[in-house]
């Protein structure tokens, strides 16, 4: 899925122990050849090839979830949307920096977004796009999903200590750590110095992700533009540094984090999700970060 996954363990059985690894990777890997948009074999990329001729039919696996990200672009308003692969490409954030398009380019990027033109079908299992030149993006969820299968494998061998970790941003600690009851701790970092802690997180048997203007962006104009797009607008968000979400679940956690950072505090204080806790930064001259009460 173009990002780093990684595993620590605890517990007294070193066989076991690497034996739940091995196969929570291969969990991963097989989530990779169905989620991945870098794999043109996947289930995924299956989809955005044939789905605005006709109805594609997917496993039952995938359509839960193309289902789960309906519904987190309903309750957050459409600012999570999996079909903004076509602005993330005009924007050059589809491996690669990014950068700045052409204002017509970005209108007809724009006409082909939207989670109002992905069709499902809950009866043929199906998928069908609306507007031929759609893709659906796995980035806001895939990480998160996928964390969570590992846990759930992780859980079947037999392990409660262990910290499953998707290119940093997507995070479970299941269970503790032996010198730390309260759980793995976790730091944020500071959105101006990423190399530093801005505060710590303990997660037992919950995740923490975080989506940052840090992580991936370019200057033009005298602007920083970030890969956190705002698909009803078809321009990066502004407004906000970072947004970290503690939930019981990375699903949960990575898709929540876009719409709390591309809506905005304001809209986040209206919307707080009930099992969910939300840290927030905002892009202001002096760095203002708190966690949402």
């Amino acid at each position: 899925m173009g990002s780093t996954f990684s595993v620590v363990l605890y517990g007294q059985d070193r066989f076991r122990m690497q034996s739940a690894a091995e196969q929570a990777f291969e969990e991963v890997r097989r989530l990779d050849g169905l989620l991945s948009n870098y794999r043109p074999r996947s289930e995924w990329n299956q989809v955005n090839r044939y789905a605005a001729e006709r109805p594609v039919q997917v496993s039952q696996e995938l359509f839960s979830l193309l289902q789960a990200c309906m519904q987190y672009s309903r309750l957050s308003e459409g600012a999570f949307d999996i079909t903004v692969g076509p602005l993330m490409k005009v924007w050059g954030f589809y491996k690669g920096s990014g950068r700045f398009p052409h204002r017509a380019e970005v209108k007809g990027a724009l006409a082909r977004v939207g989670y109002e033109k992905l069709i499902l079908d809950p009866q043929t299992r199906s998928v069908r796009f609306r507007r031929p030149g759609m893709e659906i993006d796995p980035g806001g969820i895939g990480k998160g999903y996928a964390v969570d299968r590992m846990v759930e494998v992780l859980k079947e061998n037999g392990v409660a200590s262990a910290l499953v970790t998707a290119g940093g941003s997507s995070i479970y600690g299941l269970g503790h750590p032996p010198e730390e009851v309260r759980g793995w701790r976790i730091g944020i970092k500071h959105p101006r110095k990423p190399a530093t802690t801005i505060e710590n997180v303990f997660l037992k048997n919950q995740s923490m992700s975080t989506s940052g203007s840090y992580e991936k962006f370019f200057r033009a104009h005298g602007r920083t533009y970030s890969h956190i797009m705002d698909p009803r607008t078809g321009y990066p968000a502004m407004g906000m540094l970072s947004v970290s979400v503690v939930a019981p679940r990375t699903l949960d956690s990575e898709a929540w984090t876009k719409p709390y950072f591309i809506n905005g505090l304001t809209w986040a204080a209206r919307h707080k999700i009930p099992g969910l806790r939300v840290f927030v930064c905002e892009d202001r001259a002096e760095l203002t970060c708190a966690w949402l009460q």
